[in-house]
């Protein structure tokens, strides 16, 4: 696995331009490019940017997946989906085939299911093993989760499922989360994080502590980057 780390202080627009490089090479190679979002308020400008920098992308072979959702309808203002057609699809005209959307508003479990059956059809009609991503964008809280992979929650011990339903004691919640089997898969994995927020844990993460799920990530025949913001 190969690892860099950027800082920045002009976030916003690196990493906007850093996901729109991912897309450029991605398409010239396979003429098409897949990328899981994040949620949570630090990519949503990115996202904004994005819509803006990328206006001649052919958004109809872009595919959008998330990395997470929580529990909730599609309007509601904690929907991941809802931050991102705010922030990127509707300012981008992006089709609507070209959006796969978690169904938070179901039953966790079945809507799990329904997304992993989703990735592995798409997989199965290009004769892959698995959907590999070109990029999975994600996030670290301030407790070193990432996606909904909270610490001491049972989806950081699973090794075959790609999408789970994962309880969150923290927030007496389910959410429904990609797993490392599907994560360490991508071409690439972004991590997009405010450097300013939390430098220890940030320090403890990238030093390799595994009692932080943000540290397990390990792409195995890709690349890891991570997009530090600074003030």
């Amino acid at each position: 696995m190969k690892r860099e780390v950027v800082r920045s202080r002009n976030f916003v627009h690196d990493a906007a331009e850093f996901i729109l490089q991912k897309a450029r090479v991605a398409l010239a190679e396979r003429d098409q490019f897949r990328i899981a979002l994040s949620g949570g308020n630090t990519p949503r400008p990115v996202y904004a940017e994005l819509a803006r920098i990328g206006r001649d992308l052919p958004w109809d072979r872009v595919f959008f997946t998330f990395g997470d959702e929580r529990c909730v309808s599609p309007d509601d203002e904690q929907s991941n989906f809802r931050m991102a057609r705010e922030s990127l699809f509707v300012p981008a005209a992006i089709p609507e085939k070209s959006i796969a959307r978690i169904r938070g508003e179901i039953d966790p479990q079945i809507a799990a299911q329904e997304y992993q059956d989703g990735l592995d059809l798409l997989a199965a009609q290009r004769g892959e093993m698995i959907y590999r991503h070109d990029l999975i964008l994600l996030g670290m809280g301030d407790d070193g989760h990432t996606a909904s992979l909270f610490p001491g929650t049972a989806a950081l011990e699973e090794k075959v499922r790609k999408v789970v339903a994962n309880f969150v004691p923290k927030f007496n919640t389910w959410r429904i989360t990609f797993t490392f089997p599907l994560i360490d898969q991508a071409r690439h994995v972004c991590y997009l994080v405010n450097a300013n927020k939390n430098v220890d844990l940030l320090q403890k993460v990238l030093g390799g502590d595994r009692q932080f799920p943000s540290a397990r990530v390990e792409p195995a025949n890709g690349a890891l980057t991570w997009i530090l913001g600074e003030a």
